[in-house]
């Protein structure tokens, strides 16, 4: 038995609220109105949940000069920027927005602080389509910053009139760093009334530094692109685990596991929980027999589908029973 390999399974992990909401997004609207159903942008950042919403029927596109004018389509849930909400006004594009309320929040925090007059500086990863959409409330008046090298360098206009905002998904440590140095700059600096970066994300970061002096190993199921799921890997890898992030089972390199006597598994947010499963199964096949779901905080948000999406199933079930 001393010999025996574990896996320790992380919970919470894998989707979030904005997660399953978005998805629920795209599959209601396939039921509702059929084929095509557009989407700008990956619905979520997980191509595994891409393909499965292409294969079901959704026609994932860039920008929305690939929508044909007076189509449907529906925004990700990383949110978009007001510059591509007039231009779907101007396609007559029939929109269903799926951006994730944890986002919207930042985006009219970002707006209130324009409006204040305020330089507002971006904490995140400039490239990402959150911060792209964040961003385009206040382009004129806003920074992105994503280390504190970066707070350095910044002269702002009025350091007395300066805000931040955060990405929904940063690492908590980092994020921590680049505000206190932001306050040590600019003692007048305004922040968000509550913290933006999001509670799935928090609550997924805390897990791993809470099982890291447990294990050798943490394996993060979870897409490239998915920012979320890159800081998990940072966060262990800070803690002084090593850590690798996987689409799936098959991108495990075996030689990972040499040595190895206890594994941590945990999922991004926006990664499903039978790529998990199939996780679990292929370690079973490397000799880990033994199992534990670490429960270590519970999750219990909800949130409700967009209003032009409930009012559509509505009118749909109201004809129905006519």
């Amino acid at each position: 038995m001393q010999n025996e390999r574990k896996v320790i399974l992380l919970k919470p992990r894998g989707f979030c609220a904005g997660v399953v909401r978005a998805i629920d997004v795209v599959e209601i609207a396939l039921d509702l109105y059929g084929s095509p159903i557009y989407v700008r942008k990956e619905i979520v950042h997980n191509r595994h949940v891409v393909e499965e919403l292409r294969r079901a029927g959704a026609i994932f596109v860039e920008e929305l000069d690939e929508v044909p004018e007076g189509a449907r389509v529906i925004f990700s849930a990383h949110g978009v920027s007001p510059a591509v909400r007039r231009q779907a006004v101007e396609r007559k594009l029939r929109v269903i927005d799926a951006t994730c309320p944890l986002v919207t929040k930042v985006h009219l925090e970002a707006v209130r602080f324009a409006k204040a007059g305020y330089t507002i500086v971006l904490i995140g990863h400039r490239d990402h389509d959150e911060v792209i959409g964040t961003l385009g409330e206040a382009p004129d008046c806003t920074v992105v910053v994503s280390s504190v090298e970066d707070v350095d360098r910044l002269e702002p206009p009025n350091p007395e009139r300066i805000a931040y905002l955060t990405q929904t998904t940063l690492s908590l440590d980092e994020t921590r760093d680049i505000v206190a140095r932001l306050k040590q700059r600019f003692p007048a600096i305004q922040g968000p009334p509550a913290q933006d970066i999001c509670y799935a994300t928090e609550n997924r970061q805390l897990a791993v530094k809470a099982v890291a002096s447990e294990c050798e190993l943490l394996l993060v199921v979870g897409s490239k692109n998915s920012s979320n799921s890159k800081r998990l890997v940072e966060v262990s890898k800070n803690s002084g685990v090593p850590a690798y992030l996987v689409d799936d089972a098959g991108e495990v390199n075996p030689s990972w596991l040499d040595g190895v006597r206890t594994v941590a598994v945990t999922a991004g947010a926006s990664a499903p929980e039978h790529l998990v499963r199939e996780l679990i199964a292929a370690l079973k096949q490397h000799g880990f027999s033994q199992f534990e779901e670490r429960d270590l905080k519970q999750e219990d948000v909800r949130f409700t589908l967009p209003a032009e999406l409930t009012e559509a199933a509505r009118r749909l079930t109201t004809i129905s029973t006519q």
